[in-house]
C-alpha cells in the first residue's frame, strides 16, 4: 500500500547522511562529533545542534569510566530502559533508585520531588560513575547541590538533559556554570528527555568499545558508498 524504505541499514545510512549534510558540526571535536550526531538522530531535529554543549574532557572521562565498569545512574526508568546493555563495554550496572522503598519518605522529609530524593541513594555508587538525568530538573539541581556541599562524591561525567517548562532551562544553566571540574553533556533550553539522554549514553558506549563503524553501528564502507551516490 505504501512505498517506503524498509532496509534498516539503508534507513540508518540515509539518516546519518542527512544529518551530516544539514547540521553544522564544525565546532565539535572529532570525539564529540559522533555523540552530537547521535543526539540529533534521537530527536530528529538538526536545529538542536546549536543547543548541544560539552564541558571539560567529557568524552575521555566517560569512556574511561565505562571501561572501568563504573555504574550509570539514571533519574528515570525510561532512561534506564533506553540504555542498550550489549553496548556497555564492561557489563556496567545501570541503576535507577526512583522507586526504592524509602524514596517517598525521603522526598517528604526534604520537601522535594521523588526524583531529587532518589539521588540520596546514590552514595555508594556515584564515585566515578556516569550520571544520566533526562527527566527531572529537580534531580539535576539536587545532584549539583549535593556535590557542591560534599555530601556526594564526584561522578566521572554528568549527562544532564532534563525536559520541561519549569526548571529545565535553569537546571542546565546551573550545570554549565557550577559543575566545577566534573565534565558534562547537556542541551540548552527546554528540550531534553529520556530518549535523547539514553542515546547519549549509547553513543559514549560505542566510543568506549572502539567502534569505528558509523555512529549507528552499520558498516562504514556501505555508508560511504551511499553518501557518494547521493
Amino acid at each position: 500500500m505504501f512505498d517506503y524504505l524498509r532496509d534498516p541499514q539503508e534507513i540508518y545510512a540515509q539518516s546519518f547522511a542527512t544529518i551530516e549534510a544539514e547540521a553544522d558540526l564544525a565546532r565539535f571535536s572529532d570525539d564529540q562529533r559522533p555523540v552530537a550526531i547521535r543526539i540529533i538522530h534521537a530527536c530528529g531535529m538538526v536545529e538542536i545542534v546549536d543547543q548541544i554543549a560539552f564541558g571539560g574532557d567529557v568524552i575521555a572521562r566517560a569512556t574511561s569510566a565505562l571501561h572501568l565498569g563504573k555504574p550509570i545512574l539514571c533519574d528515570a526508568e525510561m532512561v534506564r530502559h533506553g540504555i542498550i546493555s550489549r553496548l556497555l563495554p564492561a557489563q556496567n550496572p545501570v541503576l535507577c533508585t526512583l522507586n526504592d522503598a524509602n524514596t517517598h519518605k525521603i522526598a517528604s522529609d526534604l520537601g522535594t520531588t521523588r526524583s531529587a530524593a532518589a539521588i540520596e541513594a546514590w552514595t555508594d555508587h556515584i564515585d566515578g560513575a556516569i550520571i544520566a538525568i533526562g527527566n527531572a530538573p529537580t534531580a539535576l539541581f539536587h545532584l549539583l547541590e549535593a556535590i557542591h556541599r560534599g555530601r556526594l562524591a564526584k561522578p566521572a561525567a554528568i549527562i544532564g538533559m532534563p525536559v520541561g517548562f519549569v526548571g529545565a532551562c535553569e537546571s542546565k544553566e546551573a550545570l554549565m556554570e557550577h559543575s566545577g571540574d566534573v565534565p558534562f553533556i547537556t542541551l540548552r533550553g527546554r528540550f531534553g528527555g529520556s530518549a535523547v539522554t539514553a542515546a547519549t549514553v549509547n553513543a559514549l558506549a560505542r566510543l568506549a568499545q572502539g567502534d569505528d563503524s558509523t555512529p549507528d553501528g552499520t558498516d562504514g564502507t556501505r555508508d560511504r558508498t551511499v553518501r557518494g551516490t547521493s
